[in-house]
């Protein structure tokens, strides 16, 4: 396994961490507070293409590969986790499933703008009764002729205001269960779709996320992506890919976090003493740093695989899990070495510790990325033993 970084992958680094200084930097905090979305910032990486970057470049996209992809979201979200997850919801749970199973009509319809940024992305699977138990949706689209009639509710949808188009996944034959979902691309607007008021969130808040409801919204077959069935498939596959995005936001998370650790060691005094001289703080940065590098490379084993097109479910599943609670770990590490400080928004400490919780929960909470890297154990020891 060659983790070599390219030029190409120094200069997304460069160019995505100065993005984040320049551009997120100077207004994350108020944006955090009044829940504001970053239009202005958004527009400026869409210019950039970040919003396309593992698409091929015949669709408009950079064609890169995944360890640019997670570089890139681990240095934006290092400043602003909230634009991370935006750019993790267009490339991978709107983009991938586009490009894995969209017909080239459908390419050229929704993943040519995907790619420019000129829309943004969003994924519709969770419902009030179907978090984690996937299959269990309740959201029916009856064919009628050359059309789909959805009626239904999704929850916790990112970008629910802010995004152009949503892979939705729907219930076309309830007598088949799992094997009876489908998915379909429904763009805003539609008559019939409606998106409801924004969440009010712990963290992540310069992210908008909404419930859409969907009261007899007609939608072409021409948008279903696959077969009919294909949906429970294209959903997963999204969230694969997705639990890299949310893994190298956790890893961004979490290296922020020990960044504005390590700056304040060196100015706070205690006892006539920088905080960094007492072994106590050593330690913890010690720890800080093995669990941030330790979840780094199983990021990059899963996008090495992914890159290589081998399944890389339960490597993915182990990145993220890793990555989503070492953010949270080393947030909370954080916020402890500045004590009293570290519990005021003066830094960016507890907003770190907010923002990390989600990482554990969205695209799979850590207990089914568990079922998910048990699964794939057990039936690899299956195989390996007739």
């Amino acid at each position: 396994m060659d983790l070599t970084f390219t030029e190409e992958h120094e200069l997304i680094r460069k160019t995505a961490r100065d993005f984040a200084v320049e551009k997120l930097a100077p207004g994350v905090a108020e944006r955090d507070e009044k829940g504001l979305y970053p239009q202005a910032q958004v527009r400026e990486l869409a210019e950039l293409g970040f919003f396309g970057m593992f698409i091929p470049e015949p669709y408009g996209g950079s064609g890169l590969d995944s360890i640019s992809y997670c570089i890139a979201i681990e240095e934006i979200s290092r400043v602003d986790a909230s634009v991370g997850v935006i750019i993790s919801v267009t490339n991978s749970l709107a983009a991938h499933p586009i490009l894995k199973f969209g017909t080239e009509e459908q390419k050229q319809k929704f993943l040519v703008p995907l790619a420019s940024g000129k829309k943004l992305g969003g994924f519709c699977l969770t419902e009030p009764g179907a978090g984690s138990d996937a299959a269990a949706q309740t959201t029916v689209a009856v064919k009628d002729g050359d059309q789909y009639v959805v009626t239904g509710a999704k929850h916790f949808v990112t970008s629910g205001k802010n995004g152009d188009l949503f892979v939705v996944t729907v219930m076309t034959d309830k007598s088949k269960g799992a094997k009876g979902t489908s998915s379909l691309v429904i763009e805003q607007g539609t008559p019939g779709m409606t998106v409801q008021p924004g969440e009010h969130k712990l963290g992540i808040r310069g992210s908008d996320t909404h419930a859409i409801t969907f009261d007899n919204c007609r939608i072409p077959v021409a948008n279903r992506l696959g077969n009919e069935g294909d949906g429970l498939k294209v959903a997963l596959t999204a969230l694969d890919s997705g639990r890299m995005g949310i893994g190298a936001q956790a890893l961004g998370i979490a290296q922020g976090a020990l960044d504005a650790s390590l700056e304040y060691v060196h100015q706070r005094k205690q006892f006539g003493k920088f905080l960094k001289d007492f072994q106590a703080t050593q330690f913890k940065l010690a720890d800080m740093e093995t669990h941030i590098q330790a979840a780094r490379l199983l990021l990059y084993q899963s996008a090495l695989k992914k890159d290589r097109n081998e399944r890389y479910s339960k490597e993915v599943a182990m990145a993220k899990v890793y990555a989503s609670e070492t953010a949270m770990w080393v947030a909370v590490q954080a916020v402890q070495i500045f004590g009293g400080y570290g519990f005021t928004t003066e830094y960016p400490v507890e907003r770190a510790m907010r923002d990390a919780k989600i990482t554990e929960i969205y695209e799979g909470t850590s207990e089914v990325q568990r079922m998910v890297i048990a699964a794939n154990l057990l039936a690899d020891w299956a195989k390996a033993h007739g």
